[in-house]
Formats: C-alpha cells, structure tokens, sequence
C-alpha cells in the first residue's frame, strides 16, 4: 500500500485480549467462508498481499479481515517479546471473536505456520488453507539450523540476534525465546491432521524459504487435497502484480468451490 492509500485507510479496529493487548485489524462483511489473511514475520497488515485480498474480496462481495499480530505494525506489545505461540493465539482469538461460520486462512510466510496452527486448533471453524510461501518450523529450520556457532553462541548468551534483512535497511532481532518456544509448535517431523482443502503457492526464486520445503509441506499434510504451484519466476515475497493476481484468483476460487461444495 502506498502511502497516500494507507494515509485514507480509516483507523483499524481493536480486539483487546484478556491481558490487556491490543490487536489492530481491518475487516468488511460478505457472504462466507471469509477470508483470513496471516502475514509474514515483522510484516503488517498494510503490505501489498493483504491489501490486494481486502480490495479483491470487498469486489466479490466476500467476508474478509486482516489484522496485526502482537508486536506487528499497529498492535501492542514489543516484537522481541513475542512467539509463535503468542501469535497463534491471537489468530484463534480473531477467528473467535470477529468471525463466525467457515473461513479460509491465508497465511504468507511465518502465516503459513500460523495457519497451520490455528486449523488443528479450530478444525471445525476452518474450510481451507492457502499458504503463500509457508514457512512452518522455520525458527528451527531456517533459522537455528542454518546459524553458524557463533550466532548460536549470541543467542544463549545474549538472549537476541540482530540479523540483517533482505527487505528493510534496519536488521530485524531474533530473540532466543522465539527460538526456543518455536520448538513447542514444530509440525513437519509427523503427519499433520489437517484434512480441508490446501493450496499452496511458492516461487522457485525464494532465497528465505526453499521452494523445497513446501514439498516436505505437502508430504507431510494427512488430506489429499492438497495443491503445490510453484512460480518459476517468483521470490519470497511473490508481490509482484501477475503473482498477486494469482494469489487473489487462487483465495477466490477455493472459497467460491467451497461454497458451492
């Protein structure tokens, strides 16, 4: 979103959780399943996937919502002091308490875990899946495995990492509690019981999430429908116009078989 798009966005509304935190989210009404967009690690509700979904659902007439986690973009709370496990839990309590009926979770990147997550959580509440660029267990495969002695050293003794990013001139922390906690919700060394329809998106040209682990991803899923696109041409990102299009296409087609199922 640009800025002069984000500068007419109206104020996000507030979910507040029961300590006191305030979950920032944006959503429009529309015949179900909804849609549920879960972003990225250090991403927002602001970026270009999440509002290219509001803008294609609100022309479907389709529910949608986008929110921030803890720590993320126009929620409380510091970043260093979150978790998988704290934001999976402020994913179910969006899906709780600003939705009702079957919704479709979009997860992009860390999203992909997220949703992943909340779905054996919430199976009943959950018709679909759609994981762009997922990246479930990658605290321990992406990050913990691929650090060389010595950041793992920083980590344990330091308890926080400054590592530099592809995206932004500011390196983003990793905390050794995102580590260690992430170690609770790992899910690609057994099958996972999720049984809805899943499709999954992923470039070829991903440098942060192998297009490989998407495969393990498949392999691992207990239900057999389940859908890899690989983008040739695509990074970890997939944003630009032809890749956001055919994440939109993707989002609405699933949720208009699932309605019609």
């Amino acid at each position: 979103m640009t800025g002069a798009a984000a500068a007419r966005e109206p104020a996000p509304r507030i979910l507040t959780r029961e300590d006191g935190a305030a979950i920032a989210y944006h959503t429009c009404a529309g015949r179900q399943p909804g849609v549920v967009f879960l972003g990225g690690l250090s991403s927002d509700m602001t970026g270009t996937k999440a509002t290219a979904l509001d803008a294609a659902c609100r022309a479907a007439g389709r529910e949608f919502l986008r929110f921030d986690y803890f720590g993320h973009g126009a929620s409380s709370g510091s970043f260093t002091n979150g978790t998988i496990g704290r934001w999976v839990d402020d994913a179910i309590a969006v899906l709780d308490h600003l939705t009702e009926g079957s919704q479709v979770l979009v997860g992009s990147s860390m999203g992909g875990w997220i949703m992943l997550l909340a779905a054996l959580r919430r199976p009943q509440r959950v018709a679909g899946l759609i994981g762009v660029a997922a990246a479930p267990d990658f605290t321990e495969t992406l990050m913990w495995a691929r650090y060389d002695d010595s950041v793992r050293r920083t980590l344990e003794t330091e308890g926080l990492y400054l590592e530099a990013s592809d995206y932004s001139a500011e390196p983003y922390p990793v905390t050794y509690r995102l580590i260690e906690e992430g170690r609770h919700h790992l899910l690609l060394d057994a099958p996972v019981a999720i049984s809805c329809p899943v499709r999954l998106i992923h470039g070829m040209e991903d440098g942060d999430v192998p297009w490989q682990h998407a495969l393990r991803l498949v392999e691992t899923l207990s239900g057999t429908d389940v859908r890899l696109a690989l983008v040739k041409d695509g990074d970890h990102r997939l944003a630009e116009p032809p890749h956001v299009a055919e994440i939109c296409a993707t989002v609405l087609a699933l949720c208009e078989a699932l309605e019609g199922a």
